[in-house]
């Protein structure tokens, strides 16, 4: 086999394929062996069905068809290791030249978008500076009021429903005068905003008994989107009460005799979330100054596949202004990508084992699922290389930010291998500071888990059997 590449663009290429006859027969017999298997003729048991014959009923070209399918994604791997390119996304693929006759070669071009050389800076004079990490005194008191509310009990009120109560509920949903769902007895608490759009107001005003009417688009079901008729109906309002902060509640809600040496704890834990954002912090600098410095050309078939996927899981298709917004943030998302894998590269930052057991595990507990049945779902799904990807990312830009300068707004050096747990910090994004790479989770997730797929080198040879 031959091949020869056309550089188009800095992220396309073009390439011309020639296959000799006898590195095609292999992929010609199987395909005369499995069109024979699917045909019936008189005379020929199935299967042993002779060329000539299936070249009369079929046609020879519906057999070359069926081999160069199969055969396609072979070809084409050997061309793009053979001319080192490094192709991405779906691949374009026209045949050019067709062996009607034994001894002709197979011919086709490929266009294809490939990943774009980086050049990355010298990071060597570069500072980052965060914010001091002080423990604010708003913060400690609000860490004392969520202890406090986990030991806070629900107590009935006769008046009516405010902003923040607790609510038993009856709700029902109706389209075009059908009922489409009902619940009765639902607790929730007015404000929090995670059902119905519009029930909140509704709410407000309501004692116990009364009723509402409002409108709101269904969430989830067979008519999600649809807007339906609501009424809720208030069966109870309830409001919590906080135990007093005192000694005896830090007996109760923690191992220390005293109130004041609870609230030392709690200082301490504010103090140590603090530290922890100055890693996030210095993240998201280091990123935005990866951004800015590293001229990165960005595909732009890629992007737009990517954008109007996402949109058509939003049926925004014609929403011109939120098609920009995520135009913008993909073109991102990939050039922070690109940047992340070429430092994999040349530092030879690689996913190891434990590192992708790790990953799988803390998404297993998001998505409140067993980490082995996690496993197999996302393999079955073909994401493991993606996840691979995404490791690898977040390990690299982990060892970066450990070799970059970071000091606090008072000059301080600030070493982020000092961070440690400092205790619930739902706050500090979707990370846990378990580790130096933990303080890269977030953003490397964000970034760039809208295009993984659309980038998978794997993804461009498996989707030339079909262009073919």
């Amino acid at each position: 086999m031959k091949s020869d590449a056309e550089k188009l663009s800095p992220t396309r290429v073009k390439m011309t394929v020639e296959v000799p006859y006898d590195e095609l027969k292999p992929s010609i017999d199987a395909a005369y062996k499995t069109i024979g298997s699917q045909i019936q003729v008189p005379g020929f048991r199935r299967g042993k069905v002779p060329a000539r014959i299936i070249d009369q009923r079929i046609g020879r070209g519906a057999v070359l068809q069926e081999a160069v399918n199969e055969a396609m994604p072979q070809f084409f791997g050997q061309a793009i290791e053979e001319q080192q390119v490094r192709a991405i996304g779906q691949p374009s693929v026209e045949i050019t030249q067709v062996p009607l006759e034994e001894g002709q070669e197979l011919t086709f071009t490929v266009e294809t978008d490939v990943r774009p050389e980086v050049e990355l800076p010298s990071l060597d004079d570069l500072t980052l500076e965060v914010a001091d990490a002080v423990a604010d005194d708003d913060e400690v008191e609000e860490r004392l009021t969520t202890l406090r509310e986990r030991f806070g009990s629900l107590v009935g009120v006769e008046r009516a429903v405010e902003d923040g109560d607790f609510v038993s509920i009856d709700l029902s949903a109706s389209v075009d005068g059908e009922e489409v769902d009902s619940v009765s007895g639902v607790s929730y608490e007015v404000g929090s905003g995670n059902m119905l759009e519009g029930m909140d107001e509704a709410l407000v005003g309501l004692s116990a008994g009364e009723s509402k009417d409002f409108t709101a688009p269904l969430a989830g079901g067979d008519r999600a989107g649809q807007v339906a008729d609501c009424t809720v109906t208030v069966q109870s309002v309830k409001v919590r009460e906080l135990p007093e902060a005192d000694d005896e509640f830090a007996q109760m809600a923690s191992e220390f005799d005293t109130l004041e040496e609870l609230k030392a704890d709690l200082v301490n834990q504010a103090e140590q979330a603090a530290k922890y954002r100055q890693g996030i912090e210095a993240r998201d600098k280091l990123v935005e100054h990866l951004l800015e410095v590293v001229d990165v050309p960005v595909p732009d078939a890629i992007v737009e596949a990517e954008v109007h996927s996402h949109l058509e899981g939003e049926g925004r298709l014609e929403d011109d202004e939120h098609r920009a917004e995520v135009d913008e943030s993909t073109r991102r998302s990939l050039k922070l990508q690109f940047i992340l894998d070429s430092l994999a590269e040349k530092n030879d930052v690689r996913a190891e084992q434990g590192d992708l057991v790790e990953y799988l595990i803390m998404q297993a507990q998001q998505y409140g699922m067993d980490p082995n049945q996690f496993a197999q779902a996302v393999d079955q799904q073909g994401q493991i290389p993606a996840i691979v990807g995404e490791v690898t990312r977040r390990k690299a830009l982990a060892s970066l930010l450990e070799s970059v300068r970071i000091t606090d707004a008072s000059g301080n050096p600030v070493d982020l291998d000092a961070l440690v747990p400092g205790g619930e910090d739902d706050e500090l994004e979707d990370s846990e500071p378990d580790d130096e790479v933990d303080v890269v989770d977030a953003e490397v997730s964000d970034e760039t888990t809208d295009a993984d797929a659309a980038v998978e080198d794997t993804a461009a040879a498996d989707d030339t059997e079909s262009k073919a």
